[in-house]
């Protein structure tokens, strides 16, 4: 079974740990906790495949940026959170895709933007416009999503599976082409 480390990124308050947790126990976390650091394992089958997924949902705060140069250096997909109630947790996306950029050593990495709090509308400051524009620059995936709710939570981490299978696909799957030579 191929393992995933997918890693959630995000300020502070935008509801990392609720995706995270709504995801993988399908619970809605009610009150903010600030997270240091916290590893979740989910098996799921995404495709006909079975994957096992490593999730680390890191801190929003900066006091941590330390660790954030390990763990981006070991993610293999990223999923980079703001709230649509918030215009500077959207803009704090900007730099923390660079610096993922800049560890990776890569131009491109499986990613997926994600708006969270879309159950809360009459709070929007960040139009859905905003996110699908920000999305064409990365050439990324754009969602809006609940963990309230539970809307589009499981869509984000399947998505980035899929992305990181296009991107660097599991050497076990690659088919040998054996060519038979017969010497007369």
């Amino acid at each position: 079974m191929r393992e995933y480390k997918l890693v959630v990124l995000g300020s502070g308050g935008v509801g990392k740990s609720a995706l995270t947790v709504q995801f993988v126990q399908s619970i809605f976390v009610e009150k903010y906790d600030p997270t240091i650091e916290d590893s979740y394992r989910k098996q799921v089958e995404v495709d006909g495949q079975q994957c096992m997924l490593e999730i680390l949902d890191t801190a929003g705060t900066e006091q941590f940026t330390a660790m954030r140069d390990l763990y981006m250096k070991n993610g293999q997909g990223f999923i980079l959170v703001y709230s649509i109630t918030s215009q500077a947790t959207f803009n704090d996306l900007v730099e923390l895709r660079e610096q993922i950029l800049r560890v990776k050593d890569t131009d491109r990495v499986p990613m997926v933007l994600v708006g969270n709090k879309c159950d809360l509308e009459d709070d929007r400051v960040v139009t859905k416009d905003q996110g699908n524009g920000l999305a064409g620059q990365w050439s990324c995936s754009f969602m809006e999503t609940s963990a309230r709710k539970k809307i589009m939570v499981d869509d984000v981490f399947y998505d980035l599976v899929r992305q990181i299978n296009r991107s660097m696909p599991d050497p076990k799957d690659r088919k040998k082409d054996k060519k038979k030579c017969n010497i007369l």
